[in-house]
């Protein structure tokens, strides 16, 4: 969906939204996709009383588009966080594409293969009661989306996210991630930006390696009190 030539026959499906702008609603009839050119766009889903956030989409990536394939019901809620300019493609048009170009139809499937991925482990994460273990899975989550491979690594790696971010991430309060962070700093496992130096907001981890072991431990943990 990002390759430029392709993106770049699309301009006239472009459109500059707002930040603040509803573009759809969970559950609402869908017949348009979008691919984020600038901005940002939020995902979002409701889960009990309140909304959380699925998905920070930035530019070359898509949404929207299940409701256009399924003729289902949008199954979450998508808000323009910052200003956006957005294609805005119908369902014939989708389906023009995908038809007359088969590398943008490969692109797309690799694509959702790992939002699928990225989904199932955020219901797995909001499985999880423990507020500790749902911080350092959460952790884990991050530096893999930040590192080449999944393989552990040893050397630092800096999380670039906000702490209020975090929370809806894992459906925590800031205070209640802010203080599993302080333990896990404690234990040397995390450092807050700051502590190391960086300006921007975020985490260290100085060793993924030993924050793998220690979510080890947690899942053990978890398994024993779930089978006791």
């Amino acid at each position: 969906m990002s390759d430029p030539k392709t993106v770049g026959r699309m301009q006239r499906f472009a459109r500059d939204v707002a930040a603040g702008t509803t573009l759809f609603r969970e559950g609402e009839h869908g017949d348009e996709m979008y691919v984020v050119q600038s901005g940002e766009v939020e995902i979002r889903r409701r889960l009990g009383k309140s909304d959380q956030v699925l998905a920070h989409l930035k530019a070359g990536d898509f949404f929207g588009e299940m409701s256009i394939v399924t003729g289902r019901p949008r199954s979450a809620t998508a808000v323009v966080v910052r200003d956006a300019r957005l294609l805005v493609i119908d369902a014939q048009t989708f389906e023009d594409m995908l038809q007359a170009n088969t590398e943008v139809a490969a692109r797309m499937i690799r694509s959702l293969a790992q939002r699928l991925q990225r989904a199932n482990q955020q219901v797995e994460l909001l499985l999880l009661r423990n507020v500790n273990h749902r911080v350092v899975t959460c952790l884990r989550q991050l530096a893999d989306e930040r590192i080449a491979t999944d393989e552990d690594n040893q050397a630092a790696v800096f999380i670039p996210i906000e702490v209020d971010d975090f929370a809806q991430r894992v459906a925590l309060e800031p205070s209640e991630v802010d203080e599993a962070i302080g333990k896990l700093s404690a234990a040397g496992l995390v450092l807050r930006a700051a502590e190391a130096g960086i300006t921007e907001p975020g985490y260290v981890l100085p060793e993924v390696g030993r924050l793998l072991e220690f979510l080890e431990f947690l899942d053990l943990q978890h398994r024993a009190a779930r089978d006791a």
